[in-house]
C-alpha cells in the first residue's frame, strides 16, 4: 500500500506541474458556470425586454371587413399599422423582418360575425425561437379583438357570457417546484459534469502513459522495486482524482454562478439552492466516482497503447464523441431512468442525475446504476492491468 501511495504522490506532483492539466481541471470548470450563467441570463433578459418594448409592425389586409380591428390597432402606441400591402407580398416582408406579422381578413368576415358565425382570419408569422415573445403579443391582440366581438354578440343576444362555460376546471399540479425546475435543468447539468470528468481525466492519462514513454521516464519507473500493478494503481489514482476534482470544481463554479445571478427570481433561486444541497451533491459524487474510474481505465489503456503523446491525443479525442452521445440521449424528452437505461453506461449517470436533482430518484434503480458502474469500473481496471503487463505494449515503438 505504501508503494502505491509513493507512486501516486510522485505522479500527482508531476501532473500538478503541467499547466494544461491545471487549466482543464481547475480554471475552466471554475469559470465556465459563472460566465455561462451571467452571460446567458443578461442576454435572455435583454432580448426579452427588447421583444416586449418593440413596436410591432403589423399588416392588416382586408377589403371590406375588420374596420373595428384596424381602429383598435391604430389607437395603440406599441403598434405600427400597415394597410396598403398586397396579400401576396406578406411572406416576403415577414422573412425580411419588415413585418412582425399580418392578419388577412376574409371578405365575408363582417357578414360572418353578424350572422353569429366565426369570421375567418389568416394569421401570418414566423415561428423562430427569438420570435416567441413577439408572436405571443400578436396572438394577444387577436384574442383581445375576439373578446370584444364576443362581448358585443352576447350583449345583442341579451345573454350572460357565463352560459358558454359548461365546465369550471381547476388544475392541481402535484409536482413540487423542485421537481419542475429539477427536470428542466437536470438534463443539462450531467452533460457538463460528465464532460468535465472525462476532460479532467484525459490530459493526465495521456501524460502518465504516452507522455512518460516519449520522455523515456517509464523505463526508470519500471526498474523500481514495485510491481507493475502497484505502478498502475498509483497512476490510476491520479487520473481518477483529477477527473473527480474537475467535476467538483465545476459544481463549485455552478454554486458561485448562481450566487452571483441577481436577475434570477428569488423563488426559483430558493429551489435551485435546495437542489444543490449536500445530500444531492453526495449522491452525484457517488455516481461520478465509479464513472471516472471507468474513464480512467479507457484513457490509460488507449494512452499506454500509443507510442507518443500526439498519437495518444489522436486516439483519445474521438472518444469524447462517444461520451457525449449517451449524455445527449439523456436530454431527449421521454427517455427516463428504468431497469434498462440503468444498465447503459454514461446514459444511466445522466438520467440518474436528473432524478436526483428533481428529488424523484428511486433507490432500486439507483442501486442498479451503482452496480452497473462498479462492474464497468472494475472491468476497465482489469483491462488496463492486463495491457500494462505486456512488454509489447509498454515498449511499443
Amino acid at each position: 500500500m505504501g508503494s502505491i501511495f509513493t507512486i501516486f504522490k510522485k505522479e500527482l506532483i508531476d501532473t500538478m506541474r503541467d499547466r494544461r492539466t491545471i487549466i482543464t481541471m481547475v480554471v475552466v470548470p471554475l469559470l465556465v458556470f459563472p460566465v455561462l450563467i451571467m452571460v446567458t441570463t443578461k442576454i435572455s433578459i435583454s432580448q426579452a425586454q427588447k421583444a416586449k418594448e418593440k413596436k410591432l409592425r403589423i399588416a392588416v389586409v382586408s377589403e371590406e371587413s375588420g374596420a373595428q380591428f384596424k381602429n383598435m390597432l391604430a389607437n395603440r402606441d406599441d403598434v405600427i399599422l400597415i394597410e396598403a400591402l398586397p396579400a401576396d407580398s406578406i411572406r416576403a416582408f415577414i422573412r425580411k423582418d419588415s413585418l412582425d406579422g399580418a392578419f388577412v381578413f376574409s371578405r365575408f368576415f363582417d357578414r360572418q360575425v353578424e350572422s353569429l358565425r366565426a369570421g375567418k382570419i389568416k394569421f401570418y408569422f414566423r415561428s423562430t425561437e427569438d420570435q416567441d415573445i413577439v408572436n405571443d403579443r400578436l396572438e394577444e391582440l387577436i384574442n383581445e379583438y375576439e373578446e370584444q366581438l364576443l362581448s358585443e354578440r352576447f350583449k345583442r343576444l341579451e345573454l350572460d357570457k357565463e352560459v358558454i362555460k359548461a365546465i369550471d376546471l381547476t388544475e392541481v399540479d402535484i409536482a413540487t417546484a423542485q421537481e419542475r425546475i429539477g427536470k428542466a435543468i437536470g438534463g443539462f447539468l450531467p452533460y457538463i459534469f460528465v464532460i468535465f470528468c472525462f476532460v479532467g481525466s484525459m490530459y493526465p492519462a495521456i501524460d502518465l502513459a504516452a507522455g512518460e514513454k516519449e520522455r523515456g521516464t517509464l523505463e526508470t519507473l519500471l526498474t523500481s522495486p514495485v510491481n507493475r500493478f502497484e505502478i498502475l494503481l498509483g497512476k490510476f489514482g491520479v487520473v481518477v482524482l483529477t477527473g473527480i476534482g474537475s467535476a467538483l470544481v465545476s459544481i463549485l463554479g455552478l454554486y458561485i454562478g448562481i450566487r452571483q445571478a441577481t436577475e434570477i427570481p428569488p423563488e426559483i433561486m430558493e429551489v435551485i439552492r435546495g437542489i444543490l444541497e449536500l445530500k444531492s451533491i453526495a449522491l452525484l459524487f457517488s455516481l461520478l466516482l465509479p464513472l471516472t474510474i471507468f474513464f480512467a481505465g479507457i484513457l490509460l489503456t488507449a494512452s499506454m497503447y500509443a507510442k507518443t503523446f500526439k498519437e495518444a491525443q489522436s486516439i483519445v479525442s474521438p472518444l469524447s464523441f462517444i461520451v457525449i452521445l449517451p449524455v445527449a440521449i439523456g436530454l431527449i424528452p421521454g427517455v427516463n431512468l428504468d431497469s434498462t437505461t440503468a444498465l447503459i453506461p454514461i446514459l444511466n449517470v445522466s438520467l440518474a442525475t436528473k432524478e436526483i436533482i428533481s428529488g424523484t430518484i428511486k433507490f432500486g434503480l439507483l442501486f442498479e446504476v451503482y452496480v452497473s458502474l462498479i462492474v464497468l469500473a472494475l472491468l476497465s481496471l482489469y483491462v488496463s492491468s492486463r495491457l500494462f503487463l505486456r512488454e509489447s505494449v509498454i515498449f511499443r515503438g
